[in-house]
């Protein structure tokens, strides 16, 4: 199967808490950060998932926000690290190439938002996801 999601990082699966409808996934990424999704408790059983099963992280480049800098008081958990590689902007819109420990992040956010931020190969980003926009994929 081919998808259009180019935000496809591996790990590992550390920890599972399920509830009635809803179940927190916390993965550790093969970078070694760590992140948290959000999905159904059926994907948990569809996919077999348990601590130590392998997954793939799967992110929409429109659901990564970028920030110059670690945003306290948020409820963003999922912040990763990482410098740009790469920029392309249109008339409005911009993809932003982004390398974070064990992967690559693409970012598709308003020209403004680069102009903004200054953004251009080489500049440190933290690129914010929340919880609900991570699917986990078996690997």
């Amino acid at each position: 199967m081919t998808l259009s999601i180019r935000n496809q990082i591996p790990g590992t699966v550390t920890a599972v808490t399920t509830g009635e409808a809803m179940a927190s996934v916390k993965v550790r990424l093969a970078g070694g950060q760590d992140i948290t999704a959000a999905i159904t408790a059926d994907a948990v059983k569809d996919l077999g998932l348990a601590r130590g099963s392998s997954v793939k992280a799967l992110v929409k480049a429109t659901e990564v926000a970028l920030a110059t800098g670690r945003v306290d008081g948020i409820s963003i958990r999922n912040q990763l690290a990482g410098t740009v590689t790469e920029v392309a902007t249109g008339g409005a819109m911009g993809s932003v190439k982004v390398s974070v420990d064990g992967g690559e992040l693409t970012a598709a956010i308003t020209k403004d938002a680069v102009e903004d931020l200054g953004l251009s190969a080489g500049t440190s980003v933290v690129a914010l996801i929340k919880s609900t926009e991570i699917s986990l994929a078996s690997a």
